[in-house]
């Protein structure tokens, strides 16, 4: 790396280099009764990078990991990096043939996996045919029978912890690849920049007022969105990363009183969890922001946290976004109002993020709509923190970009005082419990069966994760099948939270030239719902 008297790199390996140095000694991560201080941090991270370049690493090789929220998870995504490597963390829910079919695709060399999660791995380890280097992380708090491969503590011991030169040579350079649910069905991989994800840290860090004395619980898996961006912007800012290993609410709750947790994020399905655990406070004791997504909070859910003591932060983004691209900044008028009128107002996707230009919603000439509260069309983002493509993509990437905006396949109302509201969803993808299921995936392989015929899959309201997947199928001739026989099916073939929830048996509504009208499905399944759209 050069730097220039006016002008230095946009990386986020800056956030740690600082934060090192001006609190050495204190505490940064702790995970049970592991701590490190932000000295020992770095040098943790320093060791795997010089771990990694020891084992034969290269400038933009991709490192997988399998990890869940612990310490090694957290250290990949400033580790990776500083190797000069690409991170790609992966949803530790997948099934086998998923997760192989993301490290191939992102051809990755390297493999660090969580030994509980190494039955993910065993099956397909044979298909794996790119990965030279297995390190196993062996945690005794998941035990499982590691892979054959070196451990994660003596992998790092034999490593130099000093400081490493980096290999990054400019700031739009790749940084991680994220895999999300795609409409075809085949999980695409999101490119983030180094530039990108630097400045989306600057817009958590001010929209939920992350500073030095912060403490962060890790409710929201890293292998999202890299932790909507959380994990290097604990770190910019100096707070404190609490980590978990799994989300337990009654744990949760003993951690939030031990460390005075000031900050977590989650899905409100994860917020409704920790609200429905027994153990909770009736009032907080000290401040806590919670910031949420992937559903409008509901009245009851946002009376509920203010009657806690907590500050609700409701934010909107997609994977292509970097995480939060719009949050529904508060106005100070809100405070006056009754519940059921600063709900609805808060319930609004709202307004861009300081980094990222002002969210448009456009109709299919790419005309804004007008700002009346009614008319719908889509979501488009433009700015700093939209994706850098799809990785080896390049069509869908262009596809995507179309029009030199990004389309994110939501439909939604522009306000006139110019928050968005999201109505619908324009693509076919379910938001369940803050999950990607793309309804085309749980078709195909609906369509396996031998008894099936036609199938439509799509998203339903549902109580506890916002929506839930329910197909419609028509059966051949002569045969039969339950729903239940269908439904663990799809159990044996697709990861257990996109299987459907609910089947029911019908002949499929369709237009003059045969085209499934799902419109129709979603209208009988929504009825009575203002949006359509709640996961």
């Amino acid at each position: 790396m050069t730097a220039e008297t006016n002008q230095s790199l946009l990386t986020p390996l800056n956030y740690l280099r600082r934060s090192a140095a001006v609190y050495p000694d204190k505490t940064a991560v702790v995970y049970g009764e592991t701590t490190y201080s932000y000295r020992q941090f770095n040098q943790r991270v320093n060791s795997l990078a010089s771990a990694l370049r020891d084992a034969g690493l290269e400038h933009l090789d991709r490192v997988a990991i399998l990890c869940p929220n612990t310490p090694p998870m957290l250290e990949a995504h400033f580790g990776v990096p500083l190797a000069g490597g690409v991170l790609v963390a992966i949803n530790t829910r997948l099934s086998p043939r998923e997760i192989a079919y993301i490290i191939n695709h992102s051809g990755a060399r390297f493999l660090l996996v969580d030994s509980e999660l190494a039955d993910s791995i065993r099956p397909v380890l044979g298909e794996l045919g790119q990965i030279d280097v297995i390190v196993n992380i062996i945690d005794p708090a998941g035990p499982g029978e590691p892979l054959e491969g070196t451990d994660y503590e003596s992998f790092l011991a034999d490593a130099d912890p000093g400081p490493v030169d980096w290999w990054v040579k400019e700031e739009d350079e790749l940084i991680t690849i994220n895999y999300t649910s795609g409409t075809t069905g085949t999980p695409k991989g999101v490119m983030f920049s180094h530039r990108g994800v630097y400045l989306n840290v600057l817009g958590e860090m001010i929209e939920t007022v992350l500073l030095a004395d912060s403490v962060y619980l890790w409710t929201l898996p890293m292998f999202h969105c890299n932790g909507w961006c959380f994990t290097w912007a604990v770190t910019a800012a100096g707070g404190k990363h609490i980590c978990m290993r799994r989300v337990d609410s009654a744990l949760a709750w003993e951690l939030i009183d031990e460390h005075q947790v000031s900050h977590l994020n989650g899905a409100p399905v994860v917020l409704s969890s920790l609200l429905a655990e027994p153990a909770r406070p009736k009032q907080l004791e000290t401040s806590l922001t919670v910031c949420t997504g992937g559903a409008p909070p509901s009245p009851t859910l946002i009376e509920q946290m203010e009657s806690l003591g907590a500050r609700l932060v409701h934010i909107y983004g997609l994977t292509e976004t970097y995480g939060p691209h719009t949050v529904s900044a508060t106005q100070p008028t809100w405070v006056d109002l009754d519940l059921e009128q600063r709900a609805r107002l808060m319930a609004r996707q709202g307004v861009c993020y300081i980094a990222t230009e002002p969210v448009r919603v456009v109709d299919e000439q790419m005309q804004d709509v007008p700002a009346d509260g009614e008319t719908m069309g889509e979501v488009v983002m433009q700015g700093n923190n939209v994706m850098k493509g799809y990785y080896n993509e390049p069509e869908a990437t262009a596809k995507a970009f179309r029009g030199g905006w990004f389309h994110s396949g939501d439909l939604a109302v522009m306000h006139a005082d110019g928050y968005i509201e999201l109505r619908d969803r324009g693509k076919d993808i379910i938001i369940s419990g803050g999950e990607n299921i793309s309804s085309i995936e749980v078709e195909q392989v609906i369509y396996r069966h031998p008894a099936v015929r036609e199938v439509a899959v799509i998203g339903i309201p549902h109580e506890k994760w916002g929506e839930s997947p329910k197909a419609f199928v028509a059966l051949k001739q002569d045969q039969e099948l339950t729903g239940e026989e269908l439904i663990e099916f799809c159990r044996n073939n697709l990861s257990h939270f996109k299987c459907p929830t609910s089947v029911e048996f019908i002949e499929l509504p369709k237009t003059s030239t045969g085209k499934v009208q799902k419109y129709a499905l979603r209208d009988k399944e929504w009825e009575g719902h203002e949006q359509r759209i709640q996961g």
